[in-house]
């Protein structure tokens, strides 16, 4: 399934971070009601190459490590911010969501991904305190030694 935020361009999205967080008025009916464990959102963010380079992958092994739970389609959402999340938890049906987001270039490498996790949240209410973040996932080049593979 694809969405998009409020925010209609990338100017937009980076001027404007709270139509970032908000399902596009016209998106909403797109998105099928249920009742869901957990839905996925994979959201651009600012590293697409990120997205592109990791995030099936990561959908695919995470949900094969969830066979007891029932999983709402995957959401690819445009110019998305984490809290967008909320949104589409809520017009699904999911008692939890994790949002997989492109990190910024600047951080440790180009093509970094963060994945967060909200166990039921609430739209306009859930804070950043709310949410559980791993930062930084990609894979590990041969060039980082000294660091474990996994």
């Amino acid at each position: 399934m694809r969405v998009r935020s409020a925010a209609t361009d990338g100017l937009t999205y980076l001027q404007r971070p709270d139509l970032g967080c908000r399902l596009h008025p016209t998106d909403r009916a797109h998105l099928a009601a249920g009742d869901r464990d957990v839905v996925f959102v994979v959201a651009d963010g600012l590293s697409g190459r990120a997205v592109h380079d990791h995030a099936a992958q990561m959908v695919g092994a995470t949900a094969a490590r969830l066979p007891d739970l029932r999983i709402g389609p995957v959401v690819l959402a445009e110019q998305a911010r984490v809290a967008l999340g909320d949104d589409i938890a809520a017009a699904m049906g999911a008692t939890a969501v994790v949002v997989l987001v492109g990190e910024r270039p600047a951080m440790a490498a180009a093509d970094c991904l963060g994945a967060y996790l909200t166990h039921r949240p609430r739209s306009g209410t859930t804070t950043d305190a709310d949410r559980n973040c791993l930062s930084n996932i990609r894979p590990r080049s041969e060039e980082e030694p000294g660091q474990p593979r996994g």
